[in-house]
């Protein structure tokens, strides 16, 4: 082989590694153990509610932490107790509240006590960049991973779901219309993922697309209010009464047909309902149903 040829193949094995790399890096995955329950906002039903529950160890068992630091100072405490009493009357008697604002306490070995011996942690909504200024790379945040290595479940509702996800939308001081701002880093319990909430209800759903263009890397996932998905390992559920919106820059490029089942026409993003899964890593829905006949006019 001259040497041309040799630069040439070296050139080609170089890109070929850069190429895989990055496809590696951009792989979306969830927790290697345990499971998250990740909630759009609204009223939560009691399927989700149970679901939590069981994978907390079930209602005898279960030792839940509630955090209901993205609130504002005039409602966190009334919205941790009342997620503290709805828990209660479920049938959980280990139920604790857990707050600060300072990271110093959030690093103080008497603050996370109750993390240690947790099987679930809850977040409450309210503005998501407060629980990344209270908790993000400290000893709280240790812990919440050891919770779920040891096999327990996180969960969170609105500002306490996007939380969950590595990149932050809406997460701006200044107000949460701005998709990407002042904070943009989550606690990363699921990797290359950017978590939405209120879809539907607040008529959010296309405002993941130019994030999602912008970094490509990323899945983005809406949630719609009353709606849940249980991440374990790289598959997600729907589990609530709403839809879940995917969007992903094959899909926003290709505006694909059919990509989750239903008979769509195609589009730069598709919703999942109650019951389906989908791979994470892949990108792919797992459980397509099978697609519906056409039905002549009548």
């Amino acid at each position: 082989m001259n040497t041309k040829r040799m630069l040439m193949a070296l050139l080609l094995a170089v890109m070929t590694s850069w190429s895989l790399s990055q496809t590696a890096a951009a792989q979306t995955t969830g927790p290697d153990k345990g499971a998250l329950v990740i909630v759009g906002g609204g009223a939560i039903p009691p399927d989700i509610w149970s679901r939590f529950i069981d994978l907390a160890g079930g209602v005898a068992n279960a030792r839940i932490v509630v955090i209901p630091t993205a609130g504002d100072d005039s409602t966190l405490n009334p919205s941790g107790q009342r997620t503290q009493k709805r828990l209660i009357e479920l049938g959980v008697a280990n139920v604790t509240l857990l707050h600060t604002r300072d990271p110093k306490q959030a690093n103080q070995e008497s603050f996370v006590a109750p993390l240690k011996t947790a099987t679930a942690v809850w977040f409450e909504g309210g503005r998501h960049w407060r629980l990344a200024d209270s908790y993000l790379n400290t000893l709280a945040h240790k812990e919440f991973n050891a919770l779920l290595n040891r096999g327990g479940v996180i969960g969170g509702t609105s500002a306490g779901a996007t939380i969950l996800g590595s990149f932050m939308v809406r997460g701006d001081t200044k107000g949460n219309s701005i998709m990407v701002g002042d904070h943009t880093e989550g606690l990363a319990f699921a990797r290359n993922l950017t978590i939405d909430q209120h879809v539907l209800r607040r008529n959010r759903q296309f405002d993941l697309i130019d994030v999602i263009k912008a970094r490509p890397d990323l899945l983005g996932i809406g949630i719609d209010e009353s709606t849940a998905v249980v991440v374990r390992k790289n598959t997600f559920e729907v589990v609530g009464n709403s839809f879940v919106g995917i969007y992903d820059i094959n899909q926003i490029n290709s505006s694909a047909k059919y990509p989750s089942g239903q008979n769509s026409t195609g589009g730069p993003f598709y919703f999942l309902g109650k019951g389906q899964q989908f791979d994470l890593q892949a990108r792919k829905v797992i459980n397509q149903p099978a697609p519906r006949p056409n039905e002549p006019a009548k």
